[in-house]
């Protein structure tokens, strides 16, 4: 399943909460990665934002935990609204709290995306072998997301994607392709020899800088339209 909360709460209607934490990025001495706060808090909300859409969720609202100090919270609002513009959403709301009282040797942040769901929007699937498998964008972590940012799918090529009838998007994470597409059929596991693509299936994808795209044949080249060269096939060894 993925790593969201669904909360039914009057009719069909649902809250989707979301989250993504990261620690150690930031432009603290001891920090493993430096990058500014704003690019901190895009990446972070990036995860979680694309967690809520990915299960039928409107984002509603933004909350930053602040573990950085009081001079950064500019920036990491910078980098939420950043995420916000990208994906043309308003009336988004950000709120969140900092520590103040002490001061960490490394940068931490927090942040939960709240959405609300009005459809059943379906959280695994049936295998078959019509079915199609994409990998739109490439699996990148640490240093890479900044040194090969091209390579990073866009919020708004997500967003287009999930839009569409019949697809099924789904974010990688830091457990990579293949721990993903296990998740996602509940009556096919895949090994690694099985799955051909041109991405490191097993690769980190740190802040969800690719997602996987189950579609069926006649979807094909629409969504090769949308994703440009982010589309990576991925192809599945049949048996025998």
């Amino acid at each position: 399943m993925r790593d969201i909360i669904t909360i039914p709460f009057k009719g069909e209607d649902s809250l989707i909460i979301a989250c993504d934490n990261s620690g150690a990025i930031g432009m603290k001495g001891q920090d493993s990665v430096h990058v500014p706060y704003e690019t901190v808090a895009y990446y972070s909300f990036r995860v979680a934002v694309m967690e809520c859409i990915a299960a039928g969720g409107q984002p509603l609202s933004v909350v930053l935990h602040n573990f950085c100090g009081n001079e950064p919270w500019d920036e990491l609002v910078r980098g939420v609204q950043k995420g916000l513009f990208e994906l043309d959403l308003k009336n988004v709301v950000i709120t969140g709290s900092t520590e103040s009282n002490f001061s960490l040797l490394q940068s931490a942040v927090g942040l939960v995306v709240i959405g609300k769901k009005s459809f059943v929007q379906a959280t695994e699937m049936i295998y078959s072998e019509q079915m199609k498998i994409a990998v739109v964008g490439m699996p990148l972590v640490g240093n890479e997301v900044i040194d090969q940012n091209e390579h990073v799918v866009p919020l708004s090529i997500f967003q287009e994607i999930s839009l569409g009838d019949n697809v099924m998007i789904w974010p990688v994470g830091s457990k990579g392709i293949l721990f993903e597409l296990n998740q996602i059929f509940s009556n096919k596991e895949f090994s690694k020899e099985m799955v051909m693509s041109n991405v490191d299936v097993l690769k980190s994808s740190g802040p969800a800088t690719c997602f996987i795209v189950i579609y069926y044949p006649d979807q094909e080249d629409k969504l090769m339209k949308m994703a440009g060269d982010f589309f990576h096939s991925v192809q599945i060894k049949r048996g025998k």
